[in-house]
């Protein structure tokens, strides 16, 4: 299952590192096997792309769902629609054609030129640390402030917060929180609750000229309306179920708020109270080339597990994945 907004041609200037597909010292099961041993094989095969080969343990699959996913796919994506696609685009998006530079993502190449996307509103200096966000995913207002956190192509440590749930809940109340979302960013020393306080301070500490999106604003009478369809259009990831570990350090995921597929992971992360670094790659966001640059190739979501090394497209791999390395063993 892929989603890939747009598809970027030319080859990378630099390889990625080499990863694991296993915990040191662990011994697979027989499915873990089987499944390693495909990544560790289609590590190494060549992409039939014209990217050059894609550092991946799953081959991506550009604009293709599963056999027997499209209903998740398409329950997915109706807050995207509800929502007006918020979160799509980055602050002040900027379409230009400049001169090529095969090192970098662009949705279409032509005539030695490439299509290139940016913010014109955004400051160049952005946050050093990613802020921290104790939040669910089904929540609609933790929605609205990962819209606003994608528009501003905030990077992000989400610590999932689910009915039932226990650490993260246990550590955010430690530090003041009483409803989610509640948001401490290391990079100022601010820490709050409530999520139209939460993207005014985001829009005025990360924003430079953006002005804050229709759907977004704390006086618009669309927006709570929208984010609460939204959440109830779908009605997952409401409460955690048991895990049967928690990883040492936290997965990073490359995504964008309005992906369905990257929703379904997500999911998937929230109900198993995995914390999490998010990369949001908005339409017009620098970290497209980045990821470009790499591993060869641009889509969401794209995951890589820091604990194992393994890396890799492909929603339904990835929700298998963190299902058989981090869900409940019974």
């Amino acid at each position: 299952m892929s989603f890939t907004t747009t598809r970027a041609f030319g080859s990378s200037a630099r390889s990625g590192s080499s990863a694991r597909t296993a915990n040191a010292g662990t011994t697979p099961t027989t499915s873990s096997h089987r499944i390693i041993h495909r990544a560790r094989r289609s590590r190494t095969a060549t992409s039939a792309t014209r990217e050059g080969e894609v550092k991946s343990d799953v081959a991506p699959r550009p604009f293709t769902v599963r056999e027997g996913e499209l209903g998740k796919v398409a329950s997915a994506a109706i807050p995207l629609v509800i929502r007006l696609g918020t979160g799509a685009l980055i602050a002040g998006y900027k379409l230009e054609l400049v001169e090529d530079d095969v090192t970098k993502y662009s949705p279409i190449r032509i005539f030695g030129k490439r299509l290139n996307e940016r913010s014109t509103t955004l400051p160049s200096d952005r946050a050093k640390e990613p802020i921290v966000m104790y939040e669910y995913e089904g929540s609609p207002y933790c929605k609205k402030v990962r819209e606003a956190l994608s528009v501003l192509d905030c990077d992000v440590l989400f610590k999932p917060c689910p009915q039932g749930s226990e650490a993260f809940r246990a550590e955010s109340k430690r530090l003041g929180a009483t409803t989610y979302p509640f948001m401490v960013d290391p990079n100022t020393g601010t820490s709050m609750g409530e999520s139209d306080d939460i993207i005014e301070y985001l829009f005025k500490t990360y924003g430079g000229e953006t002005k804050i999106p229709l759907l977004l604003k704390r006086d618009s009478p669309l927006t709570n309306f929208t984010a609460y369809a939204a959440a109830v259009s779908r009605l997952k990831a409401l409460r955690a179920r048991p895990a049967k570990k928690i990883p040492e350090k936290p997965l990073e995921l490359w995504t964008y708020e309005i992906s369905p597929f990257s929703k379904l992971v997500r999911e998937a992360l929230t109900e198993l109270c995995i914390p999490h670094v998010v990369k949001y790659t908005p339409r017009g966001s620098r970290k497209r080339d980045e990821l470009f640059a790499e591993v060869s190739h641009f889509q969401v979501p794209f995951m890589r597990d820091p604990n194992t090394g393994v890396q890799m497209f492909e929603s339904k791999e990835i929700c298998e994945y963190i299902e058989r390395e981090y869900g409940d063993a019974v």
